[in-house]
């Protein structure tokens, strides 16, 4: 096994974060690394937490590993955070607000940008998922920035999404777009103390009247005030609820079969991408492009020649 990997799995903090450096930056051990960890994965709950910014998402977390700490639980954070345009560093840096759980050594917290880079969220943040898995975390919670498409990649990631909105923050409009309606596998009205709270859940369950009146698991809403630990056992209560749902109706597995299908094509289109980035790098078809330019070749022939390419030059290394 891979000597990173072995430290890994026997739940070495240092290893851990190492492991995520090594898939951030695209280390050449990173394959070598995952392929020694996949083993050794898939026993962790997985919890995906997305809203707008200012929902209050990060205390939410911050609270609900407090109460999963208390029942026995190890805990894996990932907190995806807009990158910064300049260093490619994760700007929000949600520790800060998780500072009480800094000294414990059963929370392993990891705040990643999104970088905007290919594959994205989707694909890094699945592969440090998969490190916390490997190292035994009981659950883990990827907490997404909850801008754009962050919020529909969590739920190729997480077992159970839960989408949370603040009263007065227009988020039942966001709420009601189809989208978010489908992937949110319960809602959190957070900030519940404020006025429109009431309002705002109730303006929830009405639409989940008419999105999920004949679906077999209707997400429920849930009043919480993170600030003050209130709801957080309802709403642990209701994650396991749902995962209960998943594992006594086989949808389980048919998310988590899904999940690693999309997976394998997302690693298949980041590794096409790739070779075909580093073929134009070359400068040798500079032509082929400029013929594009110049309307004298099609996009479709020239992309498909590139691919040509890319197939003999492989074939042609491994006859090598």
């Amino acid at each position: 096994m891979h000597p990173l990997a072995e430290q890994v799995v026997k739940g070495e903090a240092r290893a851990m974060a190492r492991a995520i450096t090594y898939i951030e930056n695209d280390h050449n051990e990173k394959a070598e690394l995952l392929k020694a960890l996949y083993p050794h994965t898939g026993n962790a709950y997985l919890l995906g937490i997305t809203g707008s910014p200012g929902a209050g998402k990060s205390s939410l977390v911050d609270q609900l590993v407090s109460h999963l700490r208390q029942l026995g639980y190890t805990v894996g954070i990932i907190a995806v955070d807009p990158t910064s345009p300049f260093t490619g560093g994760a700007l929000l840096g949600d520790r800060v607000r998780m500072q009480t759980h800094a000294v414990d050594p059963e929370v392993f917290i990891r705040s990643m940008g999104t970088r905007g880079s290919l594959g994205g969220l989707s694909r890094t943040t699945k592969e440090a998922v998969r490190v916390l898995d490997a190292a035994g975390k009981d659950v883990i919670i990827i907490e997404t920035v909850g801008v754009g498409q962050s919020e529909l990649d969590v739920m190729n990631i997480a077992d159970t999404t839960a989408v949370v909105l603040t009263p007065g923050a227009g988020d039942q409009v966001q709420a009601f777009k189809a989208g978010i309606m489908e992937i949110a596998d319960l809602f959190v009205i957070n900030k519940g103390d404020l006025e429109g709270a009431d309002k705002l859940k109730a303006q929830v369950e009405g639409m989940l009247d008419v999105v999920k009146h004949d679906a077999p698991w209707r997400p429920p809403v849930i009043k919480t005030v993170s600030i003050r630990s209130e709801g957080i056992d309802q709403l642990w209560a209701s994650f396991a609820l749902h995962q209960k749902f998943l594992k006594e109706t086989g949808e389980w597995a048919r998310r988590r079969k899904s999940h690693l299908r999309s997976e394998v094509l997302e690693i298949i289109h980041y590794r096409l991408e790739k070779l075909v980035n580093d073929l134009l790098k070359t400068g040798q078809y500079d032509h082929l492009l400029t013929r594009v330019s110049n309307r004298d070749e099609d996009p479709y022939s020239a992309a498909q020649y590139l691919l040509k390419e890319i197939f003999i030059s492989r074939e042609g290394g491994k006859n090598e």
